[in-house]
């Protein structure tokens, strides 16, 4: 399950805490990786992140007296929802009590690369994704160094090391999955530790 507080700063910021409780599979969390986690957990967040900010524009657009007409809530599960917006109104009159003189408006929208945007936002604070960036970054640059490495060691022992077609295709080989796996690296660097884009299948 996934328990989340978004608790508002500022006009159009929350800080956002959350947690992963499990009963089951906890060996499993034990032996991963942390990072590994802290990706996972940024992909799930970032729909909740481009929804939230959906959502407060609609409610801003709408009136925040209005805005029923901009959420659909017709279960008994959502009445947790409407209690807190009628308790909102009542004592609140849907305004939120900043800590500090804020402009009662949302700033300008901000593009998809600042808001799902990971490096600054998460990597760079914690040391195991850093850790982990770092180490694939390493493992990129050796891959592409291995793989330029062995085409010059082709062209130059030509036939002289290299006596049958067998080892040439294998020492191309090589050379072309080393490539390949740093161009992969490379894509899956820059998804999990800076920026990953999101399409809601309902915008």
């Amino acid at each position: 399950m996934i328990v989340a507080f978004c608790i508002p700063v500022a006009p159009g910021r929350c800080r956002l805490i959350w947690a992963f409780p499990r009963n089951t599979g906890v060996w499993l969390h034990k032996i991963t990786p942390r990072w590994f986690s802290h990706s996972n957990t940024n992909s799930v967040l970032d729909s909740d992140i481009v929804l939230l900010h959906v959502e407060e524009r609609n409610f801003a657009a709408a009136g925040l007296d209005n805005w029923h007409k901009v959420c659909y809530v017709p279960t008994s599960s959502d009445g947790m929802v409407v209690a807190f917006r009628n308790w909102f109104r009542k004592f609140c009159k849907n305004q939120v009590g900043w800590a500090t003189q804020q402009v009662n408006q949302l700033p300008p929208t901000p593009s998809k690369d600042m808001l799902l945007e990971r490096y600054w936002s998460h990597v760079v604070q914690c040391s195991s994704c850093s850790a982990a960036l770092q180490a694939m970054k390493v493992l990129e640059v050796t891959l592409q160094v291995i793989s330029v490495a062995v085409v010059g060691f082709l062209a130059v022992a030509k036939e002289t090391l290299l006596t049958s077609v067998v080892q040439r295709i294998l020492v191309v080989s090589a050379a072309v999955l080393c490539f390949a796996a740093s161009r992969w690296l490379a894509n899956y660097i820059e998804k999990t530790f800076y920026f990953q884009d999101y399409a809601h299948a309902y915008k």
